[in-house]
């Protein structure tokens, strides 16, 4: 190949590469809703955007419920494609996050009806694999003193041992609304409880946990 014809196909390369770039640039400028209506326009990219924006999110939920990371990767994946397969119906007038929390909050409670009758069981892994960047608090700091570093240490695996004691019921509503920031109207949705029922199970939550953690950290 000529040297021309080297630096016409050097070009058309480089041209690809810089417009496949532009266009993830745009779909990662769109809303959810922008996304999704992209997606039921034919255009195979805009699910890939959905999946980068919402797999590490609900990694972290699912295998929280769950109490098991490998398993919540599982569902995960089962929850993309029940997405996938069902977009098209999915109501624009809801809000996306609640709707695909809902898929994935569902899988995750029919895992646990098909597990152990005794739902003590899977309390003692629940938690356990928190990633440090969905923790309620900024546990370390680097010009923390040591001796506050054993602190937030100490307190750290304190509020993850009080979690764990929380019911299921109350778990779910409890991680949702406190680590995740969900609304109680998202919550409500994706539970499949009513206003009013979410309310109740947060404050039970909130009580039970305040009085399981304060023996812990007199």
């Amino acid at each position: 190949m000529s040297r021309g014809k080297l630096r016409q196909a050097g070009n058309v390369r480089v041209g690809n590469a810089h417009t496949a770039r532009e266009a993830r640039r745009r779909v990662e400028a769109l809303s959810d809703s922008q996304v999704v209506q992209q997606f039921l326009d034919g255009d195979d990219r805009a699910f890939a955007e959905i999946v980068r924006r919402y797999d590490k999110r609900l990694h972290n939920f699912v295998s929280r419920t769950v109490g098991d990371r490998e398993q919540a990767e599982d569902l995960v994946q089962e929850t993309f494609v029940r997405v996938y397969r069902h977009l098209h119906r999915f109501d624009q007038t809801r809000k996306f996050s609640t709707w695909i929390y809902t898929i994935a909050g569902n899988l995750a409670k029919n895992e646990l009806r098909n597990r152990s009758r005794n739902p003590l069981v899977l309390f003692q892994a629940i938690m356990k694999n928190w990633d440090a960047d969905y923790r309620p608090l900024e546990w370390e700091d680097p010009k923390t003193r040591p001796d506050d570093l054993y602190r937030r240490r100490f307190l750290r695996e304190k509020v993850n041992e009080a979690v764990e004691q929380l019911p299921e019921h109350h778990r779910t509503v409890f991680v949702l609304r406190e680590l995740h920031g969900k609304s109680y109207e998202e919550i409500a949705e994706i539970t499949g409880c009513n206003l009013g029922t979410v309310k109740s199970r947060l404050n039970r939550a909130r009580n039970s946990f305040a009085r399981i953690i304060a023996p812990m950290i007199d």
